[in-house]
């Protein structure tokens, strides 16, 4: 791997990897530093302006996952070096990085996990012939049959993967379907929480970073939404290097690679690899600084805006003035013509998958509460309300919980509308609607808790069940409010996102030239306030904003997908609510149980020692004792057993237990009459036929049993059995167990007669058939054909078998084998 890296990414290709890099990071400060500014006069204006949207109802908290861990548990991972998958142990903490740890004792003891994974940019795979698809396209020209293999080969049928298009890729795989769903829930939660990397608090910087990294797109060229706008700021600044210099990169060094087409796919994977972390590692010093020198002229930018903020915005409407008389004719002809038709079209693709997401939150948050009100009813007190709390208070965090309400959303489908405004995937608006579902949820569910906290205060816990029903009904209408004014948000800022760009791509060769004499207007000390592209484009976002929200409007107004008419405010309807608001969350495994809640975790995520709660339960196989302990190693490509061969190992011979177990279930009348008779067969020798009258096995009045005890003998069955002849030591071994079998001669005489006596029964018995049935049997070894039942057997008979009723059960006697005991 490392000699493939470096034969192909020497010096000089790392020295152009660099400047490369270094280019677009200069473009991109260049940029950057003048959004900055505006930014911060933006910030500053609503501030003083006391701009607000409509209250939310619901309550919100700052930290919900403090002291949390997601989940943890094993898996297999293949390793690259040596082609093997390795049972690893595996924790996600609080930031949703993958830690891989050796085993879980390594993490208990906060070891440094042997491999981090920040899944941003990823995708979380299910099949192999997903991901071969997608390897498809990583190199020109190269690419696999159907149904060929790709250069790993999964242990169990049971994969999952994480495909990155520029980073390594990952490879994991479960034993059971029902983990391979549990940890792909928890993988995809992990991408959509590091995808979502720009924090909203972040009023200057946050604003600032998205609108350069949408003009340097511009500049090159590339207008709509972006899917590798995911991650931190550094890595979204990654992606825009890799965006240009991959494909370099792929035509350079794609042709010179060698080995079959898997080899390659592998090898440029490595090489693709190197380059982005080096190209990572690039522009996270640059971004820090870049930050670090803006953040030193805030202060002073922030204390001129305070101080002329009525002389900028008043020049900022004047020069806005100028531009809107030439960009706004140009703009309504293109909305009418090309914009407006499909507005409608576009909101209810939105709408649709989106409504039923949220209303599937609310069905999830419905139903666990009941289930709550349900389990006191069965006789649950305090302690059992705390635990069900606890686990209550981390249902926005449940990715398998949260994952019918996300599956909603991923039916949306813009198809018919990307290609005309430049759509790449509505991945963008997808993950955007899941992590606003989120937080309704953790907001539904943080209100409930103060609420229910407050009433049992002062209500006690005389008829939990009622005051559980009175707080959900409250919360519920205030998650119907907060729902309806997320979601039209929502729609209009998706709306904008996916018409803006359009009109400014259409707008742009006929405005763009006539923009630059409008910088003669903007006096020098408001410059770096006053940016006229910014001031052009907000003339064409004014201009498509009137239709957006009559279209939102109208939709609310006809109550379609349960959206609320702006003109219902619900204003102080619970004034006290607010006031909760400012107390810390609730511990219910502190104020009600022991501190230990059912569904918590001793792990803490690497590095730190802390005992951490987890969101998501171990899972717990039957018969599979959880967590593995043993690093297990199975190999990765070619010594891995099939299926079926593995199946056949267990089922190609029966254990010496299963030989010698009885019958489960027996279902046929012969089955029933042995277990009520049974038979022992015992091999006569072919020597004791000459001692015995007539060739006829003895029979004796009694016999003596393996466990000791004599039973009386009723009638006997001869059985003919040919059997193999033996060797002389055999013979000698056979007179030697025949003198043990008949004992002393002295007793010859009596059993001569009482053979006779017992011949002498067989007969009456077959003349009276209603009195007792003599069955006869022929067996052979081999296929040797039935021979026929003889009393008078000539002395020429092969050895027989003696089947015989003891008190009622038939047992069949080898005198060999059996020590017989004379009356």
């Amino acid at each position: 791997m490392g000699d493939v890296v470096s034969s192909h990414l020497d010096e000089s290709k790392r020295e152009m990897i660099t400047v490369k890099t270094r280019d677009v990071m200069r473009q991109f400060s260049d940029v950057y530093k003048q959004q900055y500014a505006v930014a911060l006069f933006n910030s500053v204006r609503y501030e003083l302006e006391g701009g607000s949207g409509p209250q939310s109802q619901l309550l919100h908290r700052k930290d919900p996952l403090a002291g949390r861990s997601i989940f943890s548990g094993n898996l297999f991972q293949y390793l690259e070096e040596n082609r093997k998958w390795r049972n690893r142990f595996v924790s996600v903490p609080n930031n949703y990085n993958i830690n891989l740890y050796e085993s879980k004792t390594a993490h208990e003891r906060s070891l440094h996990p042997k491999v981090t994974i920040n899944c941003a940019g990823y995708k979380a795979l299910t099949s192999i012939e997903d991901y071969i698809e997608l390897i498809n396209n990583s190199l020109p020209d190269v690419k696999a049959k159907l149904g060929s293999s790709p250069f790993i080969r999964c242990a169990t049928p049971f994969p999952l993967i994480l495909w990155h298009p520029y980073a390594r890729h990952h490879y994991f795989c479960v034993m059971t379907e029902k983990e391979q769903q549990k940890w792909h829930a928890v993988l995809q939660d992990c991408i959509r929480h590091c995808n979502n990397g720009l924090p909203e608090d972040c009023t200057v910087q946050t604003p600032a970073f998205t609108d350069s990294v949408r003009l340097h797109r511009q500049a090159e060229g590339h207008y709509g939404t972006w899917d590798m706008m995911c991650g931190t700021p550094p890595q979204i600044l990654a992606n825009l290097v890799m965006e240009t210099l991959h494909p370099e990169l792929r035509d350079a060094i794609g042709p010179r690679l060698k080995g079959k087409m898997q080899q390659r796919q592998r090898d440029w994977m490595f090489i693709s690899d190197a380059v982005y972390r080096q190209v990572l590692a690039q522009t996270t010093n640059e971004y820090n600084s870049l930050v670090e020198a803006c953040e030193v002229q805030k202060v002073e930018l922030d204390a001129r805006l305070r101080t002329d903020m009525d002389q900028v915005v008043t020049s900022k409407e004047h020069i806005t003035s100028k531009i809107r008389a030439l960009v706004l004719p140009k703009a309504e002809s293109l909305l009418k013509r090309s914009v407006q038709p499909y507005i409608s079209s576009i909101l209810e693709a939105l709408m649709e998958p989106t409504s039923r997401g949220f209303a599937e939150v609310r069905d999830v948050f419905f139903r666990e509460v009941v289930d709550i009100s349900k389990n006191l009813v069965n006789g649950g007190d305090q302690a059992k309300l705390g635990e069900h709390m606890e686990r209550l208070s981390m249902l926005a965090f449940h990715p398998v919980k949260m994952k019918s309400c996300y599956d909603n959303v991923e039916e949306l489908n813009l198809e018919g509308l990307q290609q005309r405004f430049d759509v790449s995937s509505p991945s963008v608006f997808v993950s955007r609607a899941q992590i606003l579902m989120r937080e309704q949820m953790d907001n539904a569910v943080h209100t409930f808790e103060q609420l229910l906290q407050q009433s049992l205060a002062s209500q006690g816990d005389n008829d939990l069940c009622k005051v559980i029903q009175g707080c959900q009904d409250r919360v519920l209408k205030k998650y119907d409010y907060d729902s309806s004014t997320v979601r039209k948000k929502f729609f209009r800022e998706a709306l904008l996102q996916i018409i803006i760009p359009y009109m400014l791509q259409q707008l742009a060769p006929s405005c763009s030239p006539e923009l630059p004499r409008f910088k003669e207007l903007v006096f020098a000390d408001f410059s770096r306030f006053l940016l006229v592209e910014n001031m052009f484009e907000e003339v064409v976002l004014q201009s498509v904003t009137k239709d957006i929200m009559m279209a939102v409007k109208e939709a609310a107004v006809q109550r379609r997908h349960n959206l609320y008419r702006d003109s219902i405010v619900m204003t102080n309807s619970d004034p006290n609510l607010h006031l909760l608001g400012e107390n810390p969350p609730v511990d219910w495994a502190t104020k009600f149980g022991n501190g230990e809640p059912e569904g918590s975790s001793g792990d803490g995520d690497g590095g730190s020692g802390n005992r951490r709660k987890q969101v998501v339960s171990m899972i717990q196989l039957d018969g599979v004792p959880l967590p593995y302990e043993s690093c297990m190693e199975i190999p990765g490509v070619e010594l891995i057993p099939e299926e079926d061969t593995v199946v056949s190992d267990h089922s190609e011979e029966p254990s010496e237990a299963d030989l010698h177990e009885g019958p489960k279930s027996p279902d046929s009348v012969e089955e029933i009459r042995d277990l009520i008779n049974p038979v022992m067969e015992v091999v006569l020798p072919e020597e004791v036929k000459s001692d015995v009258t007539n060739g006829i096995v003895p029979t004796l009045s009694t016999i003596t049993l393996e466990d000791g005890e004599q039973e009386e003998v009723s009638h006997v069955t001869a059985i003919v059995e040919d059997i193999p002849l033996k060797s002389p030591q055999d013979k000698r071994s056979a007179e030697s167990l025949l003198q043990q079998l008949i004992g002393n001669k002295k007793q010859e005489d009596k059993e001569e007669a009482k053979i006779q006596r017992a011949i002498e029964e067989i007969d009456l018995a077959v003349q009276g058939e209603s009195e007792q049935t003599v069955e006869v049997c022929a067996e052979k070894t081999d296929s040797s054909p039935q021979l026929p039942l003889d009393t008078d057997s000539s002395p020429h008979e092969e050895p027989q078998l003696v089947q015989k009723e003891v008190n009622g059960k038939e047992s069949i006697i080898d005198p060999v084998e059996v020590e017989v005991g004379v009356a």
